[in-house]
């Protein structure tokens, strides 16, 4: 079984090669962020006619998640139960379903912003949400994973160059800290191969020429409980797919299981 972990940036923008990535990886579960999209313009039927079911979690401009799945989707949870919402609203970052023979969350952390801005205790907050939500599911006998754009890099070797960051969100000790207390829930970093260079980064920004530079971080992760750990073939970055006109800034992350 194949699933992956893509940080769209806009399905709307992206559709044309979405598609085509689909067909041609065989992924079964897509775990999707920041569709920009409403539900209602969500491309159910283009992804129906390849064989795939959407479960979606997206009101608009910003933000939006979703699962997408070949093998079935069922027992669907849109939001994070305690959501601590931003400014008066609670944003769409997070979907859960059971697909086929194991259970996912679609995740799309909050950015911070910056280390003083009242984003960055939301993102916090919205981490011990996270926390509480997966616990159970963490636990289990089931296969499981947490996956998505988590906005923080776990370590310093997951960013091009620690000192480029220095003072700014995504690699903070509290960031980290909330990685650690999540992984304290019962999951495991499934850290994926890089297909070129030494480290396998997911994201690399439009600006200053930093994906040909490889001026990236791994930020789009998959935390996953033992059953699942253990069921892990192989995973790694499809860096081709951040190649090219009409890219998103991120690379799915895929994950081949023996379910």
């Amino acid at each position: 079984m194949r699933i992956a972990t893509w940080n769209v940036n806009s399905i709307t923008a992206r559709l044309p090669r979405l598609l085509a990535w689909l067909e041609s990886s065989g992924t079964d579960v897509l775990c999707l962020q920041e569709a920009k999209v409403a539900e209602d313009q969500f491309p159910t039927e283009q992804l129906r006619e390849l064989g795939y079911e959407a479960a979606v979690h997206a009101t608009g401009r910003w933000n939006g998640v979703a699962v997408l799945s070949r093998v079935g989707i069922e027992d669907v949870v849109k939001g994070l139960p305690g959501d601590p919402g931003f400014d008066g609203s609670v944003e769409p970052r997070a979907i859960s379903a059971t697909c086929g023979p194991l259970r996912v969350w679609s995740v799309y952390v909050p950015n911070g912003r910056e280390v003083d801005h009242p984003h960055y205790a939301y993102k916090l907050q919205w981490f011990e949400a996270l926390k509480a939500a997966v616990a159970g599911d963490a636990s289990g006998s089931r296969p499981f994973a947490v996956m998505g754009d988590y906005n923080v890099a776990p370590t310093d070797d997951d960013v091009y160059d620690r000192a480029a960051f220095e003072g700014s969100t995504h690699v903070t000790p509290a960031e980290r800290a909330a990685l650690a207390s999540l992984r304290e829930a019962g999951l495991s970093d499934v850290v994926p191969r890089p297909l070129k260079y030494e480290q396998p980064f997911t994201y690399w920004d439009y600006r200053q020429l930093c994906f040909p530079k490889n001026r990236g971080m791994r930020i789009d992760l998959v935390y996953a409980n033992q059953p699942f750990t253990k069921a892990v073939k192989d995973a790694y970055v499809d860096r081709e797919e951040r190649k090219g006109k009409g890219a998103s800034d991120h690379a799915p992350v895929v994950v081949d299981l023996d379910v």
